[in-house]
């Protein structure tokens, strides 16, 4: 997930900060000076190659798309806002930083993701610190007017929230709609209704939120273009056979190389999709022995949905953290690492045991 500020919704009510602004510049002119080098053997296209801990310090930036999807899941439930631990957010995402990068110890350090990292973690603290203030305060105080059930804004806001986080999975969250949305929040909500209180309050809230997002989103924008090189949109991807028939429909998945053995090189979708066609793969028997240019022996990270009392027991697959799903306390989040040639086997076995894969991190 290598396009920086991906998925990441920022609330600052007053203006944006100088300092960020600053850093996004920062990032773009250091990104490329610390990418560590796949293996040299890797029969990927040299631009097709990553560094082996990027599947690591990509879960930060993908952790700014599961935060967003708890909070949509959790608005989908009418459940109030001023209840949603914010906070406890807060310390996962940071916690998260810190395991990843003490299991990168080992490998080339890559400034300009760091940097990255560190902009979009102290960015989404302030946002969640903001937001956490206004709902326990203002927003609560409304909260305690509602008489009727959610109102006509709240439902908005819950439906807002899927979409976003569903547009996130694979596209750059600068380039949602965050205007449309706003004058939807008008349009399709009314202006009268039960709990007028209620509903002038979340009119408020909602049309400040997304307000500034869709201006924030055009300088973002427009930052990230000057800056970045278009992500490319592609894994290569080696197994050991080629997969006429897999789940699902895959246009995307590109033939590139046969080999003697009977192995194939192919390009896989990345982000959201790839995990998904992953795991068809896995189902079809398939394995795999490299991806993005990280050999068999490289160890490539997964983040599974599972009950509390759950633990790994795949051959090779080791727990890197857990953290627990906070507004579902019978649920936990696993971070797990396993080789890249045991990946397909670590899939079928979790499949089989009917248990979530949230996301396969493909460097």
């Amino acid at each position: 997930m290598m396009m920086a500020l991906r998925g990441k919704p920022v609330w600052f009510v007053w203006h944006v900060p100088v300092w960020h602004v600053f850093m996004v510049l920062v990032t773009a002119l250091t990104l490329t000076l610390a990418c560590g080098a796949a293996q040299a053997d890797s029969v990927a296209p040299p631009e097709q190659r990553r560094g082996a801990e990027q599947t690591y310090l990509t879960f930060p930036e993908w952790y700014l798309v599961h935060s967003p999807a708890e909070y949509a899941s959790y608005l989908a439930a009418d459940r109030r806002p001023s209840d949603f631990p914010f906070w406890g957010h807060i310390g996962q995402l940071w916690s998260s930083y810190g395991h990843v990068t003490r299991a990168t110890r080992d490998q080339p350090f890559n400034i300009g993701y760091h940097v990255m990292i560190v902009v979009i973690a102290s960015s989404t603290t302030v946002e969640y610190a903001l937001r956490s203030v206004y709902e326990v305060t203002i927003g609560r105080l409304f909260e305690l007017t509602r008489m009727h059930g959610p109102t006509s804004e709240e439902r908005y806001a819950a439906k807002t929230a899927q979409d976003y986080v569903d547009f996130i999975r694979v596209q750059p969250w600068y380039e949602f709609d965050f205007s449309a949305r706003l004058k939807a929040v008008w349009a399709e909500t009314g202006s009268s209704g039960p709990d007028g209180l209620r509903k002038w309050e979340r009119k408020y809230a909602l049309s400040t939120e997304y307000g500034v997002k869709a201006l924030y989103a055009i300088l973002i924008k427009k930052l990230t273009r000057a800056a970045y090189d278009a992500p490319r949109p592609t894994t290569a991807v080696l197994v050991d056979r080629w997969v006429d028939r897999l789940d699902g429909n895959w246009p995307e998945m590109q033939r590139v190389r046969s080999f003697p053995n009977g192995g194939e090189l192919v390009l896989l979708p990345r982000y959201e999709a790839f995990k998904t066609v992953a795991i068809a793969i896995a189902r079809s028997g398939a394995n795999f022995a490299e991806v993005a240019g990280n050999g068999p022996d490289a160890r490539i990270l997964i983040s599974v949905i599972v009950p509390r009392e759950w633990r790994p027991d795949s051959e090779g697959s080791a727990s890197l953290f857990e953290q627990p799903i906070l507004t579902m306390p019978e649920e936990k989040r696993v971070a797990l690492t396993v080789p890249v040639r045991q990946l397909a086997q670590t899939l079928r076995e979790l499949d089989g045991m009917q248990i979530t894969v949230e996301h396969v991190y493909d460097y």
